[in-house]
């Protein structure tokens, strides 16, 4: 197992770039989340005027 952790000595590239690669989808969902929110209500909005 902790050849796994260790990932064959390239451990201190691959988990700082499994991170990175972590928060940059959460981001990205969230502000398409965030997007898609603010269209749906200015749409919305747009129908009932």
């Amino acid at each position: 197992m902790n050849t796994f952790w260790d990932m064959g000595g390239y451990a201190a590239f691959v988990w700082p770039a499994y991170g990175i690669s972590f928060v940059a989808l959460v981001t990205l969902s969230v502000l398409s989340w965030r997007a898609m929110k603010r269209a749906e209500r200015l749409a919305e909005r747009s129908e009932n005027p």
